[in-house]
């Protein structure tokens, strides 16, 4: 039988490597701790620049403002808000495919949505009075098999931005999602419900959609007996 000897030979020197690693690490460490035992905590990594998405007070006028302006960029923010999708791909790349039927649902896979989960997202009423179902295979925005380019959506949106008057700082695409994120927990009071709409694994990335609500850590069942 042939055996691939070379691969053989790759692997153990990774192997080596790896050991050798582990045993500079595990021979260096309580050096460094004594001589030195402020060095690791003296080094800071750089950490990414969040971005916050300030959510809109004023959201029925600002859609009022992007509906005159351009109607494809008016149903993706729609769309952001009331579905609580992604513009830059999850909204951008639809067919019609995804939708059901009647249009009451979208549905989609899990390597199409950043959690990586299947996803069943109602529509409400007012985002199918806009929709006019066309082939199947097609894109809802570009009419064709292909979507929009992946940058259509944020130059749209910078030049309304541009010209804007009600648009504040820290407000962008993603601002309409945290103002669905806001309405939503407002009308439901649940965190389980919110983690679902907007398809996070985690209870804890939704509690970040809900900074600067005032919510009460305590209830008055949770006060003291008298």
């Amino acid at each position: 039988m042939y055996f691939n000897w070379s691969l053989k030979v790759s692997f153990l020197v990774v192997i080596c490597k790896i050991n050798l690693l582990c045993t500079v690490k595990s021979t260096l460490s309580p050096l460094i701790t004594e001589f030195k035992p402020h060095l690791v905590q003296s080094i800071k990594l750089k950490k990414p620049t969040s971005t916050l998405h300030k959510p809109f007070d004023n959201i029925n006028e600002i859609l009022e403002d992007i509906k005159t302006y351009n109607k494809q960029l008016y149903l993706c923010c729609l769309m952001t808000y009331g579905c609580l999708l992604r513009p830059h791909r999850e909204i951008r790349e639809l067919t019609w495919s995804d939708f059901s039927e009647d249009l009451t649902y979208i549905h989609l896979s899990g390597n199409r949505n950043k959690s990586g989960r299947n996803r069943i997202v109602p529509v409400p009423t007012y985002i199918r009075k806009l929709l006019v179902k066309g082939e199947r295979h097609h894109n809802i925005f570009s009419g064709r098999p292909t979507p929009l380019n992946q940058d259509y959506f944020k130059a749209l949106w910078s030049r309304f931005k541009r010209q804007s008057n009600a648009i504040e700082q820290g407000q962008t695409l993603y601002s309409f999602r945290h103002s669905g994120a806001i309405e939503i927990f407002k009308r439901t009071g649940s965190i389980t419900k919110l983690q679902k709409a907007m398809g996070h694994s985690s209870i804890n990335v939704c509690l970040t959609y809900l900074r600067g609500l005032e919510l009460p850590e305590l209830k008055e069942e949770d006060m003291p007996i008298f």
